[in-house]
């Protein structure tokens, strides 16, 4: 089986196979907050698990469902998703807040024309969503 060696700007998830098809596997990782491994989560309601799947196009070898994997993404490309996610929309809204409150004067129209200047940014990020299938790649890494 094919094994990557991670290196220490990678961020690592464990994972369970959870589909294999003819070019991807879907992988199912647990994301938990940090104080879900505490050891009263039992009595606190703040405890927070969530599965998610991931799609991983890349990979050798031959995987089976139920198989234990590490999944491995560069931390590099998490601040670029940061950035594209969290960052520039805020800069968005509030450049265009700005610019509309000094063209208008009108606050209430200022801060609707910056809250749906996000539609039309979230709609391009998603028609592009292929494009950033291509650079967010996520890399398999066998457990043994």
């Amino acid at each position: 089986m094919a094994k990557l060696k991670a290196t220490t700007t990678d961020i690592r998830h464990k994972g369970f196979v959870k589909e294999v098809n003819n070019n991807s596997l879907i992988v199912t990782i647990i994301n938990q907050s940090a104080c879900s491994s505490c050891h009263a989560k039992g009595a606190c309601t703040v405890a927070d698990y969530q599965d998610k799947e991931i799609e991983i196009t890349d990979f050798k070898g031959a995987y089976k469902p139920g198989q234990e994997v590490t999944i491995l993404f560069k931390e590099s490309k998490g601040f670029t998703a940061l950035l594209w996610g969290y960052v520039v929309p805020f800069l968005l809204v509030l450049l265009t807040l700005i610019v509309m409150q000094s063209l208008t004067g009108n606050e209430l129209q200022s801060g609707l024309v910056s809250l749906a200047i996000l539609i039309p940014y979230y709609i391009t990020l998603y028609f592009f969503r292929h494009l950033l299938k291509k650079i967010f790649k996520f890399e398999l890494e066998e457990t043994d």
